[in-house]
This record gives structure tokens, C-alpha cells and sequence, in this order.
């Protein structure tokens, strides 16, 4: 049995309580990352920009047919507009606002993570995959969170999409 089983419940959890956790105003962490957001940090928002991702999606989406995983090439179309869907949905429950939108959790980020996420997956997994992931997911965080949203808006996507992702690899049994 897979090991990932057990992170969908406990980052669904985390997620649920660090926004209850941060409320709706912005905290001292949030503070410290928004005076940076009229820099060069602003240019990391494009590792979460839909283009970008829609890139990296094609590419996994290829990978997986060419390795002949027709669920998992499925699963990587259909989860990332349901994991929008699903930020939407929850989004009005923490009610914490940035700007003019609901900000908890940060659809951008839990995107970015579902695809990245993805790209680990159906490259097998090894370390300098996962490095990478964490890599770009972290500097489009920092950009995101320094810019239009609060930096545990961020947080709050990658629990979300973190435990998308291994939900998806348990269902295709790529784990």
C-alpha cells in the first residue's frame, strides 16, 4: 500500500486550520512578504500565470500518453479545472479577502501544485523532480504571495494542492 494515502486528510486538515488560524486580515508574515512585491519578485507571478501552466500541463498530458497512462493523462485534463472549481467553492467559507477577491486559499498556488505536482508524477517521481517541484512552487509563492495575494493564502494552496495530487496519483495508482 502506498505512503500517500495518509497526506490528503492531514494537509485537507492543515489547510482548514491555518485559514481559521489567519482569519481575514493579514498577519505579520503576510506583511513581511508584500514589502517586497513592488521588486523583481513581482516577475515570479508568471510561474503561476495560466500560460505557463497550460505549458507544463500539455507536457505532462504527453508524457502520460506516451507512457500509456490513460487515467493518469485523464486525470491531469480534468483535476485542474475541478481544483479551481473546488478553490471557488471554499474560498467564501474563510471569507478573507485581498484586493477585490476572496484570497483563501490561493487558487493560483493550489494550481501551480496540482500541475507541478503532475509533472513529478508521471516523470516517476525521483528527487530531482521533486527538488525542481519545490523549487518553482516555492519562488511562484514568493511571487504571488508578495504581489495580489497574502504569502498563507500561498500556504493554504499547497496544502490544498498537495493532497489533489496525491489523491490523483492513489486513484491512477501511480504511486
Amino acid at each position: 500500500m502506498s505512503r500517500l494515502w495518509w497526506w490528503p486528510p492531514i494537509g485537507l486538515a492543515a489547510m482548514i486550520l491555518l485559514g481559521l488560524a489567519v482569519g481575514k486580515a493579514s498577519t505579520p508574515l503576510d506583511d513581511w512578504f508584500d514589502q517586497f512585491g513592488h521588486g523583481p519578485v513581482r516577475a515570479l507571478i508568471l510561474l503561476a500565470n495560466p500560460i505557463s501552466l497550460a505549458a507544463v500541463g500539455i507536457a505532462v498530458v504527453g508524457m502520460a500518453l506516451y507512457r500509456r497512462w490513460w487515467l493518469f493523462a485523464i486525470v491531469t485534463v480534468a483535476f485542474p479545472p475541478l481544483a479551481y472549481l473546488l478553490v471557488q467553492f471554499i474560498k467564501p467559507f474563510f471569507g478573507r479577502n485581498a484586493g477585490d477577491g476572496l484570497a483563501y486559499p490561493s487558487g493560483h498556488i493550489t494550481m501551480t501544485t496540482v500541475v507541478v505536482g503532475f509533472f513529478v508524477v508521471v516523470v516517476g517521481s525521483p528527487l530531482w523532480a521533486v527538488l525542481l517541484a519545490v523549487v518553482y512552487i516555492a519562488l511562484a509563492m514568493f511571487g504571488v504571495g508578495s504581489t495580489f495575494h497574502y504569502f498563507t493564502d500561498t500556504v493554504g494552496g499547497v496544502l490544498l494542492g498537495t493532497s489533489i495530487v496525491c489523491i490523483a496519483a492513489l486513484l491512477t495508482r501511480r504511486t
